[in-house]
């Protein structure tokens, strides 16, 4: 299984394309989108970090791609989530896990049924300390928030975006170098653990690509040439419920993008499934 999409990516009749990218600024790299949108062609775009309120969305430039459905939950210059779909969608709203009302989460229904979850899970600072980093306590809360509401749900469901945790050795450029970065943190990663039991969820990346291969999905802006460090992280996922597992057809990482000019830190995660009702 190849790790970088290639364009068209091509796929069955009746197959759903979804694709999460945090953007890191939507209007900033819109044309970065339509150029994505036109080489991978998603049925169901989910974007995190959007940075922009929801009266300045640009979801003219999205219609004009194709997407009838355009749901924006954002805020000035910080966080803010968006789905863009062209099925259409409903049982729209969002939950505010952390209790600081800070834009992180998006969900509606497919017209087969199926919940889609679209989070963006703080980042959490620099410091892996709850009581000396209250941005990490955030973190630490709002995936406690999303553990409780998920435990025991048996609606089917997806899951995607970008959770700022890359829990598996692989995931990672050193498992030894960042134990204590935060990302990578044991405490994290037990939690992150505890909300793929809740459901329970499955890992529909690791699903086609093993867990021993290494995966990012994620380069910081700081390297200087980012492609040949390659000191990624695997920071943003898809999980389904166990139930949609049969439905899942094809993966694939547009490490491409991560060229792309004005370039996002993140690059897209691509997946096909077989939503047939």
């Amino acid at each position: 299984m190849a790790k970088t999409a290639k364009k068209g990516g091509g796929r069955s009749p009746g197959t759903v394309r979804l694709a999460t990218w945090n953007i890191n600024s939507v209007r900033l790299r819109i044309e970065s989108v339509a150029r994505f949108v036109a080489e991978q062609r998603p049925d169901i775009l989910c974007l995190q970090e959007t940075k922009v309120a929801d009266d300045k969305f640009p979801a003219l430039a999205f219609r004009e791609m194709g997407f009838d459905t355009v749901l924006a939950r954002g805020e000035k210059s910080y966080n803010g989530v968006a789905i863009l779909s062209r099925l259409p969608l409903d049982d729209v709203a969002f939950e505010n896990w952390g209790g600081k009302g800070d834009c992180r989460h998006l969900t509606a229904r497919l017209p087969n049924g199926v919940a889609l979850h679209n989070v963006y899970v703080p980042a959490g600072g620099d410091i892996p300390d709850a009581e000396a980093n209250p941005k990490f306590g955030h973190k630490l809360a709002f995936l406690r928030d999303m553990i409780a509401r998920f435990r025991g749900r048996k609606e089917p469901a997806i899951l995607v975006g970008d959770f700022n945790i890359a829990p598996l050795e692989t995931d990672v450029w050193s498992h030894k170098a960042l134990l204590n970065v935060v990302s990578h943190t044991a405490g994290e990663v037990a939690l992150l653990d505890d909300l793929m039991a809740a459901a329970p969820w499955h890992d529909a990346v690791r699903h086609f690509i093993p867990p021993e291969e290494q995966l990012y999905t994620w380069w910081s802006y700081r390297s200087p040439d980012w492609a040949a460090a390659d000191k990624g992280r695997r920071l943003d996922h898809v999980w389904v419920t166990k139930g949609l597992a049969a439905s899942l057809r094809n993966v694939a990482v547009a490490r491409e993008t991560r060229g792309w000019n004005p370039a996002s830190d993140h690059v897209p995660v691509i997946v096909d499934f077989d939503l047939t009702p």
